[in-house]
């Protein structure tokens, strides 16, 4: 499935989707959970949080059509 597949399928509550959206950004959260060149895992479970949230609150409509007007 592609990016926008797995966002709609995850916001009805697929978990599938949802871990699968996770793995995709998953070194992105990890990268962003270094501190002084140690890796935080309050950080990293506070980020995870924050994006499984995100996708929750993320207007696929609206981003789709905004994505057609800029082609």
């Amino acid at each position: 499935m592609n990016t926008e597949e797995l966002l709609y399928w995850a916001k009805t509550g697929d978990l599938k989707a949802m871990e699968e959206l996770f793995l995709q950004y998953r070194p992105l959260l990890i990268s962003r959970s270094m501190v002084g060149g140690r890796f935080c895992e309050d950080l990293y479970q506070e980020l995870s949080i924050t994006f499984l949230g995100c996708i929750q609150g993320f207007c696929l409509e609206k981003a789709m059509k905004s994505g057609k007007k800029q082609q």
